[in-house]
């Protein structure tokens, strides 16, 4: 798994290297120090699973440069972790389309989270935003996570369907391209979300659910 952490500040890199080398085994880290350093890190490495960006360092225009990033690189999931606190700033980056806004004030246990829940096709909504009666958060959130009526993404329908075919880990993330670690959130997301603690019992929920026909037809 490949993740672009781009900050202008080395000692905060050095924090978010431990971070992330939790999320799963070989975690690979390309780091860059400037908004332009990250756009030809993106261009270098288009199989970069990941992008977390700050909002204020060389080079960046602010919320603005998320979606410049985005345009060139929609392949790629944006985190924008910032020291930013204004709430407008984060649904701006988040109309723009960043999967998420953690603030470095942040646990390292929040960062994870919203981690995985991007890397599994969801966007992380912070705190300030889903404790304010924001007028179309819920436009953005359902336009954003893009789920189905079960509340599984497109790619962890994917995921299901080559779990179902008995494929292991490592044959769906070589079939469908990502990184084993990857594929390890997806699943676990996939389980969570059917409330299921195996694969087996995965098979049986989608076949009750109807989803196995779904993926199949």
């Amino acid at each position: 798994m490949k993740i672009l952490l781009a900050d202008d500040h080395a000692l905060f890199r050095e924090g978010m290297r431990y971070v992330l080398q939790q999320l799963s085994e070989g975690v690979e880290i390309l780091e860059a120090g400037t908004f332009q350093d990250a756009l030809k890190l993106a261009t270098q490495h288009p199989e970069l699973e990941l992008a977390l960006l700050d909002l204020h360092m060389p080079g960046s225009d602010g919320p603005k440069s998320v979606s410049y990033f985005r345009r060139r690189y929609p392949h790629i999931p944006v985190v924008v972790v910032s020291g930013e606190e204004a709430s407008l700033n984060m649904e701006k980056v988040l109309n723009y389309g960043a999967s998420g806004f953690v603030s470095k004030s942040s646990g390292s246990q929040t960062m994870l989270d919203a981690l995985k829940l991007v890397l599994s096709g969801g966007v992380y909504i912070p705190p300030q935003l889903r404790s304010r009666p924001a007028m179309n958060m819920a436009k953005k959130d359902k336009r954003s996570l893009n789920t189905n009526s079960y509340g599984l993404t497109q790619r962890q329908m994917e995921v299901l369907q080559h779990l179902c075919m008995g494929m292991s880990n490592k044959e769906i993330a070589s079939t469908i391209n990502l990184a084993e670690g990857t594929v390890k959130i997806h699943v676990a997301a996939v389980y969570q979300t059917l409330k299921v603690s195996n694969r087996l019992e995965a098979l049986r929920v989608a076949e009750h659910l109807g989803l196995v026909g779904e993926l199949h037809g």
